[in-house]
């Protein structure tokens, strides 16, 4: 459990907003160790390849999405999720490749769920203060629909064990992932703290 990793993505808006290093800090001060990193410009390939890692991600995104919609009392732009997808994906790519994005893997005991909390729901606009997300987005899925656009979110974060695998063998090589301590690790991990003083 504590080695496991996530993947999370600093996508464009996030890069040209120089927030990247905003971003690393929440993970870091929450305890969080990064174990690899790079900087790249995807291609549209690459992105569809990530988003659909999950064979069930076009049936439950189109889902979720209808769903959303009438709870707002919104017209879906379709009934058919597939169909749904399409479009969010089309709009993913476009997005995604529009300037350099950073990846990371991150390390910890729950790494999951710990960046899913930090980084807060995929719209900013229903985003909890004190995330990410909730504190330096405005977007929202009614404005980026109108825009007929993704909405700009900052980051893309893995949602299950399962996926970070995936989505972590995807981006990243064994190679460029490192295992090393840290100080802090004591801290957060030693069961009775002992070793604390000499």
């Amino acid at each position: 459990m504590i080695k496991e990793r996530t993947l999370v993505v600093v996508k464009p808006d996030g890069v040209q907003r120089s927030l990247i290093g905003e971003i690393t800090g929440r993970f870091e001060r929450v305890g969080l160790k990064l174990v690899g990193v790079k900087m790249i410009v995807p291609t549209k390939e690459f992105i569809e390849t990530h988003y659909t890692i999950d064979p069930e991600w076009r049936r439950i995104t189109g889902e979720k999405t209808i769903k959303s919609y009438k709870e707002k009392g919104q017209t879906p732009p379709s009934e058919d999720p597939l169909e749904i997808t399409g479009i969010i994906l089309n709009h993913l790519k476009n997005y995604m490749i529009t300037g350099p994005v950073v990846a990371m893997v991150w390390e910890g005991v729950h790494a999951v769920k710990i960046v899913r909390k930090l980084v807060g729901s995929t719209e900013p606009l229903s985003s909890d203060v004190g995330t990410i997300r909730g504190d330096y987005v405005i977007d929202s899925y009614q404005l980026s629909d109108k825009d007929g656009r993704a909405v700009r979110n900052l980051i893309h974060a893995s949602g299950t064990v399962d996926e970070a695998n995936k989505e972590i063998d995807l981006w990243f090589k064994k190679e460029e992932l490192i295992d090393y301590k840290l100080v802090q690790d004591k801290i957060l991990y030693d069961v009775n703290l002992d070793g604390m003083l000499e």
